[in-house]
């Protein structure tokens, strides 16, 4: 078999220099870096590869953790021929000629690993244009994403796909990868110790980037070695990966809500800053602030919207980037604050209880009769005025007529509840004496 990375045409003139991320693209599977999840002998892939049995599969990760060169490798291994696209640079003619050759290669007895990258941008339509070239074997799929394919992808594709999670690559992993680079250089990158622990930080878990860093300081003309302050000087730090439309945004939003919720006000501080790194609108971050307050704290601390929704007007007076303090103030203040969804639960059931009891009115007598027809009726018949009751509570059923009283809310024994606890106690027994 011809090697697989050798795509020079034969007689070509000789090629430039190649950038380094492509010259230390691993040949073998053995040489991948990270990923050791799937690859290890008891890991998916690499049961798979034993058995000789590889099915279609959907690689999601963040950039630079090797999408591409799995598949490639897995081409190699499985003596696939390999065919790569884009779903950003693929029409539906394109993809028909893909098939066509994918067909002409089967009937001479070879099969064909199609990469898709990026195949989340792909319609549904385009989708489902692979599932026959799937099922039939005219082709093995595999797709590659940075987006939830729980989302992006076709239930279809799905169930004909097993989905391979691919980790962003540790401190470690880069590490490793960078003595590569510097044996491949010939040469020891010109940083001190912390300053080369920097450059892996700057990487971000992005091979690809990292790799790309290595070969700018490897450049420099410089006697000994640099620092830090020197390192940051020269490079930029690499933008986190966040979207604020895509899977990013859910995921932090997710864990700031649960940092609050676990009153760990660190943690919500850091998502929070990750949140407003990466270019996220102040005023959606006020706003999911705001709704912690009202569904984890409720009444436990009644004071906690309202120190929100100050917040949430200081950040519109003062503006970026000085009113972002003010949220991260009340950020703070929810994060320690008692909790209690007591509310929160008794909302959702009260809510569930209307939608099944449908259309059944009020009993009359708290129903107003401003007419003699209505007061024939009965309406308004019977009813208590509870501010004639010594104790200021008549005890009556505000429950339509026949229902079950239900009880939706049940406060905590947390913060200001506690109180509220003792008065629903109260409210109960003397609701039981008078009735």
């Amino acid at each position: 078999m011809a090697d697989l990375f050798d795509t020079a045409p034969e007689g070509a003139p000789p090629a430039g220099p190649r950038p380094l991320a492509d010259r230390l693209r691993p040949k073998t599977l053995d040489e991948v870096i990270g990923q050791q999840h799937l690859l290890s002998p008891e890991g998916p892939l690499g049961a798979m590869l034993a058995s000789g049995n590889l099915s279609s599969l959907v690689f999601w990760g963040p950039p630079g953790v090797g999408k591409t060169t799995l598949a490639r490798l897995l081409a190699h291994e499985t003596d696939l021929h390999f065919v790569q696209i884009s779903a950003i640079f693929t029409g539906v003619a394109d993809l028909k000629k893909v098939f066509e050759a994918a067909k002409h290669r089967r009937s001479n007895g070879q099969g064909t690993l199609l990469f898709v990258d990026e195949i989340h941008r792909f319609n549904k339509a385009q989708q489902d244009g692979f599932l026959p070239h799937m099922e039939d074997g005219t082709v093995l799929l595999v797709g590659a994403t940075t987006e939830n394919p729980s989302f992006e992808l076709n239930a279809a594709l799905l169930s004909r796909s097993q989905v391979m999670v691919l980790e962003r690559l540790t401190l470690a992993d880069l590490e490793l990868l960078t003595q590569r680079a510097e044996h491949e250089l010939g040469r020891a990158l010109p940083l001190d110790g912390p300053a080369r622990e920097a450059l892996l930080e700057m990487a971000d878990g992005d091979g690809r980037a990292c790799l790309n860093l290595v070969e700018q300081v490897a450049g420099w003309t410089v006697e000994g070695k640099r620092d830090t302050q020197a390192l940051t000087q020269r490079l930029q730090r690499r933008a986190a990966q966040y979207d604020k439309s895509g899977d990013a945004h859910y995921n932090l939003i997710s864990a700031l809500h649960k940092s609050v919720r676990g009153s760990d006000p660190d943690a919500a501080l850091y998502w929070f800053a990750r949140m407003l790194e990466g270019g996220e609108d102040p005023r959606f971050l006020a706003r999911r602030i705001t709704r912690m307050a009202v569904e984890d704290i409720g009444l436990a601390d009644p004071q906690a919207q309202a120190v929100c929704l100050q917040s949430w007007e200081t950040y519109e007076r003062l503006g970026s980037p000085e009113g972002e303090l003010a949220l991260a103030q009340a950020l703070v203040y929810i994060a320690l604050a008692p909790k209690s969804n007591a509310v929160y639960t008794a909302y959702k059931a009260s809510r569930s209880e209307a939608r099944r009891t449908g259309s059944e009115p009020p009993p009359k007598h708290i129903l107003n009769a401003p007419t003699s027809l209505m007061k024939d009726q009965g309406y308004c018949d019977g009813y208590a005025y509870d501010h004639d009751a010594p104790d200021g509570f008549s005890g009556q059923n505000y429950f339509p007529d026949g229902m079950a009283r239900p009880v939706y809310y049940t406060p905590v024994e947390r913060g200001f509840e506690r109180e509220l606890k003792k008065r629903v106690t109260y409210f109960a027994r003397l609701r039981s004496e008078r009735q």
